[in-house]
């Protein structure tokens, strides 16, 4: 299947690596996970959580399982392996995911389909990792998209940026998507249109609603590949790729505040 990402087209293997069901513990090896790349990864305490993803098998990238999760047990060295049931969501990449008082919560990325924007939870503090797919939300949800970022602040999960796809009738109403002039496609809803955005979309999981924060002052360019982090009550923005330009600025926001811009040595941006 090929998918486009920054109009560079690669080609992902609808195969997908095996899995077990049974939860084990890996020692003896310097790291029993396989190599992988646009997979998810946090920290809980003195463990490393490591989700999803994909790896190239010979010159080919194949999804890794998605009912699985490995952890590692930074006090005693030790990789384990947890199986995880439910409404397993389909083999992913690219997906960014958040962690938020004992779950973890994955939006949009890339299936054997194409790019999501589905979202699914899984509660870690359970006996059992049960995923369960995020229905009934209220307000619009984001469109569909890879290689965004996301960040907590105060028990909501705020997301920025991504590539991904529009309708003709969303690009022509949004100020805050770059078209890729070089990737377009027809589909069963008529055209859409291929590119970057600088979005921010904010999820409130109790009542599960989506809504767009205001921002004031001079946005960041639509983009996707970037990192983002939060330092006390502002959320930070930094480099990813622009219109297939790499960027080197960051930026820092505070909700209802302006967007504050500035480079790698200084550190300012709103959102």
């Amino acid at each position: 299947m090929s998918v486009l990402l920054g109009a560079e087209p690669r080609q992902l293997n609808a195969s997908v690596m095996g899995s077990t069901e049974d939860p084990a513990v890996v020692t003896g090896q310097p790291s029993p996970v396989p190599p992988r790349s646009d997979h998810i990864s946090f920290l809980e305490g003195h463990k490393l959580y490591v989700w999803g993803g994909c790896q190239c098998v010979n010159g080919q990238e194949t999804f890794l399982p998605s009912d699985e999760i490995w952890l590692y047990d930074m006090e005693n060295g030790v990789w384990s392996q947890r199986h995880m049931g439910g409404e397993v969501p389909p083999v992913l990449s690219q997906a960014c995911g958040a962690y938020l008082q004992g779950t973890l919560y994955i939006f949009g990325g890339c299936d054997i389909n194409g790019h999501t924007n589905t979202m699914y939870c899984v509660d870690l503090l359970g006996v059992e990792y049960i995923w369960r797919k995020v229905r009934d939300t209220v307000g619009g949800t984001p469109s569909p998209r890879v290689r965004h970022s996301c960040w907590v602040y105060r028990n909501r999960l705020i997301y920025f940026g991504g590539y991904g796809c529009k309708t003709v009738r969303e690009v022509n109403n949004s100020k805050s998507f770059m078209v890729d002039e070089a990737s377009w496609a027809t589909n069963r809803s008529g055209l859409q249109y291929w590119g970057w955005n600088n979005e921010v979309h904010m999820f409130e999981p109790v009542s599960a609603t989506w809504t767009e924060p205001l921002t004031q002052g001079q946005s960041p360019e639509p983009r996707a590949s970037h990192a983002s982090t939060t330092l006390g009550h502002k959320g930070y923005i930094c480099g990813g790729l622009v219109s297939l330009v790499l960027s080197k600025l960051i930026f820092s926001v505070l909700l209802g505040r302006p967007w504050c811009r500035g480079d790698i040595s200084v550190i300012h941006i709103l959102l």
